[in-house]
């Protein structure tokens, strides 16, 4: 019977310089400390079914520590790891991206030492620190991939200019919690916020719900009615499913956006309305404008910003984080149920396509912290083809392998550009400089060969 992750033997792999009493204390409680010689470009053996960790003590500088961890990385590409800054480390933005986009858990001087054992516990089993998972104004906006920082850097931007936003995105990206954070960050935050999802409004009333209507302007109008836009003034409203909003209703909002008013149905008396537009669609209006089934014009009135979320299958990384923000989320909820989820369940949601994206994911994390009957959540109670045999059922081969091919000519291009400087990679790119090794080692590129 093999070893199982919850009685692995416990190690740290400290790069850097630990002190004799960091040592001791986390041999105390059970994590042995190997000092790894930052000095030596060796192999550095990791034995088969250890719950090892790594971490890269970056207090005294990181070059060196860095350069000796990238020739671990290449050997174990897998293991998680923590990093040990300094608050210099923390203010050289750039550098403290990089090494946070890849690390579980970071500390900042002093080490709480307490802190650090139960992180050492939490990130063997691939639970990331809460920390990294989101930005504390920005909730429900979970991951550090590249795409999700260039997305969460424009909604930043975007989100103190009083302009409308166009939110594109396949379904189930997360535009809605987008929007909200849209309207938390600008200056109208203490408005209300109105969601309205087009696609679900009646024909007959769409009018009526967006702009009002007044007493017997229509069979069943017994009294005035105050539509979504009014009651959004000094706010913000989204709506959601533009696409779907019948052309005499485009004409409106068009008014609207244009003039600032709108007008009830059965009134001709136009009503000023301070309110921000976001809209959001998951088809190409670009396409809906040339066949006639949206308005040009009122389509360049809400592309004045525009802000696209990524699809989970380009959101490296984010996978796991994801998945264990919302375990996290069901277990506070219930106070009870698994904890974490198992190396071949993590490997799984990796090589899955997830073409609902979040709100699949979501779905299937919930589904699987109630009928799971172990402290760790397995490939079989998230309902995922195993990890080992990829994802054949639900993503074309062909269409997985022009993936690849993309990635690959993409690192390739930026090795050339950069002029295979890695630290100059990793900035174009966004990643950390273990992650360009990962990649090279991932696709087989030999750095001397390419040179």
């Amino acid at each position: 019977m093999g070893t199982t992750e919850s009685t692995a033997r416990r190690c740290v792999i400290w790069f850097g310089q630990p002190s004799i009493t960091e040592q001791s204390d986390l041999a105390r409680s059970g994590w042995p400390v190997r000092v790894a010689d930052t000095g030596i470009r060796g192999r550095i053996g990791v034995r088969p079914g250890d719950a090892v960790v790594v971490l890269a003590d970056l207090r005294h500088g990181g070059d060196g520590v860095i350069e000796a961890m990238e020739q671990m990385f290449v050997e174990h590409p897998g293991l998680p790891w923590i990093a040990l800054i300094s608050q210099e480390t923390t203010a050289h933005e750039p550098l403290a991206k990089r090494i946070l986009h890849d690390c579980l858990d970071f500390f900042t001087s002093p080490i709480d030492m307490k802190r650090l054992q139960q992180a050492l516990a939490r990130v063997s089993e691939g639970q990331p620190s809460p920390a990294l998972m989101t930005e504390p104004d920005m909730p429900g906006m979970v991951g550090r991939s590249p795409a999700m920082l260039a997305m969460r850097a424009s909604l930043r931007k975007y989100a103190p200019v009083d302009l409308p936003v166009l939110i594109t995105g396949e379904t189930g990206t997360g535009k809605e919690i987008a929007a909200s954070n849209l309207h938390r960050l600008s200056a109208r935050a203490a408005g209300p916020f109105v969601a309205i999802n087009c696609g679900a409004l009646p024909s007959n009333l769409v009018q009526s719900e967006l702009f009002g209507h007044e007493r017997g302007a229509f069979t069943g109008a017994n009294a005035r009615r105050i539509g979504h836009l009014e009651s959004a003034s000094g706010g913000t409203v989204f709506l959601d499913e533009i696409g779907d909003l019948p052309l005499d209703a485009q004409t409106s909002l068009l008014r609207f956006l244009q003039e600032g008013t709108i007008e009830r149905v059965g009134s001709s008396k136009p009503i000023r309305a301070d309110v921000r537009v976001l809209a959001a669609t998951h088809v190409d209006l670009e396409k809906a404008v040339a066949a006639g089934r949206f308005r040009e014009d009122l389509y360049y009135r809400l592309n004045v910003l525009r802000l696209p979320m990524p699809p989970l299958r380009e959101r490296d990384g984010d996978v796991v984080l994801l998945a264990q923000y919302f375990l996290d989320t069901f277990r506070g909820q219930h106070r009870s149920g698994p904890r974490a989820f198992s190396s071949t369940a993590r490997r799984a949601m990796h090589q899955f396509a997830w073409p609902g994206n979040v709100r699949e994911l979501l779905n299937k994390v919930q589904r699987a912290a109630v009928v799971a009957d172990d402290a760790l959540i397995g490939v079989a109670d998230l309902d995922l083809p195993d990890g080992n045999r990829g994802n054949v059922d639900e993503e074309p081969a062909g269409l997985n392998q022009a993936r690849v091919m993309a990635e690959r000519d993409a690192i390739i291009a930026c090795l050339r550009e950069s002029r295979f400087n890695i630290s100059e990679c990793a900035r174009r790119l966004r990643i950390s400089r273990v992650t360009v090794y990962r990649l090279c080692k991932k696709h087989r590129l030999a750095l001397d060969d390419l040179r």
